[in-house]
């Protein structure tokens, strides 16, 4: 049976990558166009990500997170939130 097509989508958007994914851009200096253009995706899969509305691919993970100067681990650990 072929994987359904469309958008890939978090099971839960818990919003933490998210805010992750946009501290870490604001952070660099990028806006959302700016960051997609340097992934090379739509700014509506940057909003999508940013929301927690989309799980991206390995491969797109990898490329955000060297775009972001971070790590994929950084950007997307569903382990306990970070001590400050």
């Amino acid at each position: 049976m072929a994987p359904p097509a469309g958008p890939v989508r978090a099971p839960e958007a818990d919003g933490t990558a998210g805010v992750r994914i946009r501290a870490a851009r604001k952070e660099v200096g990028l806006t959302q166009a700016g960051l997609s253009s340097a992934v090379q995706v739509s700014r509506q899969t940057i909003i999508a990500m940013e929301t927690g509305d989309y799980a991206p691919s390995v491969y797109l993970a990898l490329k955000v997170a060297k775009a972001l100067n971070t790590t994929v681990e950084h950007l997307w650990d569903p382990g306990p939130a970070e001590a400050s």
